[in-house]
């Protein structure tokens, strides 16, 4: 079974949603058998490389919410954020373009590390206060990931991953995709959201109950008849 998220660096709801998800798949019985894989998403494209200002500042220009509005969303989200063991510190938070970010994802994803990268690029965000648009510190990411020095000079010296990632926001706006986390799972169920830990399992289970139907067998020469069994009504005799 596959799943695909799509997701942004940038997204509080994304690192709640991704830690939910975690709960419900390391409870999931068929774990070994899933492939997660992560799709690069951007809420905000249009946003310099370096944004000059803070988070508030930044949702209050930007986007045109009121202080009142954007204290009482801080409150909400770090307070669920809290409560799957993330510390969320949204005065620390830099404001940058995750373009780049996401193409050191995809340049992980080819050496394995690319659930590494997207949980240390969350927490380093939101909990941090790390420049995920910064080349000194995306550079020191990757090669505490191991990733060779030279492929991540390109990251910065080339356009090296740009058409993956373009490529994940079309097959996201293909999929009718505007709001992230978006989680896929074999192309054929959709949840959208940071969704409780209970409705990822309800999902995981229908989804692979659905791929891996019970089959009864036919004993030979049985012409389909069942076995002696025990019912509501009592048992066969």
């Amino acid at each position: 079974m596959k799943i695909e998220i799509w997701s942004d660096v940038a997204c509080p709801w994304c690192y709640i949603g991704k830690r939910r998800f975690e709960t419900a798949l390391a409870a999931f019985p068929h774990r070994d058998s899933v492939e997660v894989q992560w799709r690069s998403y951007q809420l905000d494209p249009a946003l310099p490389e370096h944004y000059d200002g803070t988070e508030r500042e930044y949702l209050s220009t930007r986007k045109g919410l009121a202080p009142a509005q954007i204290a009482g969303m801080f409150e909400h989200v770090a307070a669920q954020a809290k409560g799957e063991g993330l510390n969320y510190r949204f005065d620390d938070v830099v404001v940058a373009n995750s373009f780049t970010a996401h193409r050191l994802i995809h340049l992980a994803a080819a050496h394995g590390q690319q659930d590494a990268a997207k949980e240390r690029l969350l927490s380093d965000h939101f909990e941090h206060g790390k420049d995920i648009g910064n080349r000194e510190y995306l550079t020191s990411l990757g090669l505490d990931l191991g990733l060779d020095a030279g492929e991540l000079s390109e990251l910065f010296s080339t356009d090296k991953y740009a058409d993956a990632v373009r490529q994940d926001f079309e097959e996201g706006r293909a999929l009718g995709i505007n709001g992230v986390p978006f989680f896929v799972i074999d192309r054929k169920y959709g949840l959208s959201g940071a969704q409780p830990a209970g409705t990822f399992s309800a999902a995981l289970a229908q989804a692979w109950q659905e791929s891996h139907p019970l089959v009864m067998v036919d004993a030979a020469g049985s012409g389909g008849a069942t076995g002696e069994a025990c019912g509501p009504e009592g048992c066969a005799v």
